[in-house]
């Protein structure tokens, strides 16, 4: 009678044990998951994708898992006021290269049909990198030196080797032009290539825009090239592009253009077919 209640006890235990041991194994998140786990935020914040090395190769659908709202969101349709947005004109639509509605800051540079005609911006043009503890330079062990005439305070990007690019000033001076091309467009029946047929022809050949594209678009309209060569100015100053050397360029320099660059930055020179 002990040996059977002995052994029925066992059974009981064994059973126990077998029991608990798929319910643990069926409870346990499998390879996959442990291989792969979820991200929180603090994790999020301080990906590699942040900082560099690894932003100056990231594309664009490695920012966009995260940050996808910036192409889902759009311009309010009234204000809060009642105004609607059909009713008034933004300063980026007075051009006519700009058509549509209104539309929200990274949708016309990412993903508008203009945007996509004549540039092939990537995330990483402008951001290339952020550190999360600050954006004052000098603050800690990784933040950018005090010395550090690159970094911009308080901005996530700096806007002088960026926005300036498309952003600044027409020099009309430098062009010996009688006045702003908004003046004088006229004098030269709003078209650039009337010059620039022959003066500066080796242009825009970076990576962040389609060349031809312009090209073809300059043809059509003096808009395509102003817009970015003082229509949509947000600074008082004009980018210093570099003087990439055409056919027939004069070899003396003019005091204005000594301490211009003779070639574009490295991260935007255009590479072979094939290679990143």
């Amino acid at each position: 009678m002990k040996t059977s209640t002995l052994m029925l006890g066992m059974a009981v235990l064994i059973g126990a044990t077998v029991g608990a041991g798929i319910w643990v194994a069926n409870t346990l998140p499998s390879p996959e998951q442990r291989e792969k786990p979820e991200a929180n935020y603090q994790q999020a914040v301080y990906s590699a994708l942040h900082f560099k090395p690894a932003i100056e190769s990231a594309d664009d659908a490695q920012c966009l898992a995260c940050h996808k709202e910036i192409l889902n969101d759009k311009p309010r349709v009234s204000s809060p006021a009642g105004a609607r947005a059909e009713n008034a004109k933004a300063w980026y639509q007075q051009l006519t290269t700009y058509s549509g509605e209104q539309d929200s800051f990274h949708r016309r540079h990412l993903s508008t049909p203009f945007a996509k005609q004549v540039m092939n911006l990537k995330c990483n043009f402008c951001h290339q990198g952020h550190d999360p503890r600050d954006e004052a330079p000098g603050t800690s062990a990784t933040a950018p030196k005090q010395t550090d005439t690159a970094f911009t305070l308080r901005k996530q990007v700096n806007p002088e080797t960026t926005c300036l690019k498309c952003h600044g000033q027409m020099p009309w001076q430098n062009m010996a032009l009688p006045g702003p091309w908004m003046e004088s467009k006229e004098a030269f029946q709003n078209n650039c290539l009337l010059c620039h047929a022959t003066v500066r022809t080796v242009r825009h050949q970076v990576n962040y825009l389609h060349a031809n594209a312009i090209e073809e678009a300059g043809k059509t309209s003096g808009d395509a090239c102003y817009g970015c060569h003082g229509g949509r100015a947000w600074y008082r100053i004009a980018y210093p592009y570099p003087r990439h050397a055409w056919p027939d360029m004069p070899a003396e320099t003019p005091d204005w253009a000594k301490e211009r660059a003779m070639e574009s930055e490295a991260r935007f020179a255009i590479l072979p077919t094939g290679k990143k």
